[in-house]
């Protein structure tokens, strides 16, 4: 029995629209619509893939103001944000565009053939089962190298962002794609399966949390299809005692407070040395006290709800258990007596291993702050976590930066004196529970296709 889909806007807990659910039938056809697609796409010349590639970036920009609009009323991204999240999708589109042909150009190996060198081919129909935190970027990030290899996407989008992923199904045909290229299943979460085991799947590419990862990893296997997993973070932020103070704590709280708290690269725990600790928490809580909250709607805002109210609950639990072991509130920590799934900036102090906000992802905009003795503690702090998706060092010491973030953090993004984010022309992924695979620049473009070997012997 189908269920429809529903959105409710989290600044106000209203409804928004109702979507009927796919039925298996449904799913069966469409499944075969975009095999059927895919099979002209595969050998569609990629120059007539990256203009078409270029005009889906020109129809983002062209509303960019609708689709802003549409993500802060659906999940609560402030508009501003929205509209900066819409520029990268068209930023992403024109990256691949402009780099494919380089990117999937044969290469020759010598070997005793006449001739012999490795392509790079489509595999097919790709799953894309994707979160709502980030409801455009997470889609561009893995349909245009995708696409612009020569697969075709099924978008299993969140529940709560449906609207959003009918936009980029209707955005992509009006850019000219093929009509089926890009379909969006309307299901539930629970029939995920159901897609994963079809044959005409080929791949699976997820961004969600770590025990969505391994289910959806576990099933992938047992048919013996790829798959990219790019799952939760709980980043560390290392701030080194000669560190520049006051652009530092600007670059923690951004991170933290951005799209809400909700990211899975956002800065979570921040590895403090003893000697700056307390310059380094007061501070914070006057910037993390300054920002404004509300609308997302509204111009001035820079931090809305979060995207339902069960997260938000969930949030506050985590952050009464780290009180409860022993943290400190310095801001926040109380859910407000108003309408909407909001949650206050927060920080906490004195967080240490065996509490939620050291061990556990905090989706939302709740900061913990780690007193670490020396380099070699704050180094063992940041590693001493199941996560490793991204990291960043704060210190004037250039060398000794790029020597932490290069060699010491186990992490797949490593940044020194920046903000951890995700840039198209670098790889883009995690490792233990983060996942596996990447995104972005070449290696993503290459993680859904066939490296084939092509070996030719002279005739005899």
């Amino acid at each position: 029995m189908t269920m429809p889909l529903t959105s409710a806007n989290p600044a106000t807990g209203k409804p928004l629209s109702s979507y009927p659910e796919h039925s298996d039938e449904q799913i069966g056809q469409l499944l075969q619509q975009v095999h059927r697609d895919w099979q002209g796409w595969r050998r569609t010349p990629l120059a007539t893939r990256a203009e078409l590639m270029r005009q889906a970036g020109r129809r983002l920009r062209e509303q960019a103001e609708s689709l802003a609009r549409l993500m802060a009323q659906e999940m609560g991204k402030p508009i501003a944000q929205g509209r900066s999240e819409v520029e990268k999708c068209a930023w992403v589109c024109e990256y691949y565009a402009d780099q494919a042909a380089a990117f999937l150009q044969a290469e020759p190996v010598a070997t005793d053939a006449a001739k012999s060198y490795v392509s790079f081919e489509p595999l097919g129909v790709i799953l894309a089962v994707m979160p709502w935190n980030f409801p455009f970027w997470q889609v561009f990030r893995a349909a245009a190298p995708a696409l612009m290899a020569g697969n075709a996407v099924v978008l299993k989008h969140a529940s709560n962002v449906t609207g959003c992923a009918l936009a980029i199904e209707r955005l992509l045909r009006e850019a000219g794609l093929p009509e089926h290229l890009l379909r969006v299943a309307l299901i539930t979460s629970s029939r995920v399966a159901t897609l994963i085991e079809h044959p005409l799947i080929s791949g699976i590419t997820l961004t969600g949390s770590s025990a969505a990862g391994s289910a959806v990893a576990a099933l992938a296997g047992r048919h013996l299809k790829k798959t990219v997993l790019e799952l939760g973070g709980s980043d560390p932020y290392l701030i080194f005692d000669d560190a520049d103070l006051e652009p530092t704590v600007e670059v923690c709280v951004n991170s933290r407070l951005l799209n809400n708290g909700q990211s899975c690269i956002a800065a979570k725990r921040f590895i403090v040395m003893k000697a700056i600790r307390r310059r380094f928490e007061q501070r914070m809580v006057e910037l993390m006290r300054a920002r404004i909250v509300g609308d997302p709607l509204d111009e001035t805002v820079q931090v809305g709800p979060l995207a339902r109210h069960d997260l938000r609950d969930a949030l506050h639990d985590q952050v009464v258990r780290s009180v409860k072991h022993g943290a400190t509130a310095l801001l926040g920590a109380a859910v407000p007596d108003s309408p909407g799934a909001y949650y206050p900036p927060t920080v906490l102090s004195g967080v240490t291993k065996g509490m939620p906000a050291f061990d556990e992802e905090t989706f939302g905009p709740v900061a913990a702050v780690i007193e670490a003795a020396d380099e070699a503690d704050a180094v063992r702090l940041a590693n001493d976590s199941s996560f490793g998706l991204g990291a960043a060092v704060f210190t004037r010491d250039l060398a000794r930066g790029e020597w932490i973030a290069a060699t010491e953090l186990q992490a797949g993004c490593c940044f020194v004196n920046a903000v951890v984010r995700s840039d198209p022309r670098l790889p883009f992924g995690g490792v233990k529970q983060s996942g596996y695979g990447r995104e972005l620049s070449v290696f993503g473009i290459r993680e859904f296709v066939n490296i084939k070997t092509v070996y030719m012997a002279a005739p005899q």
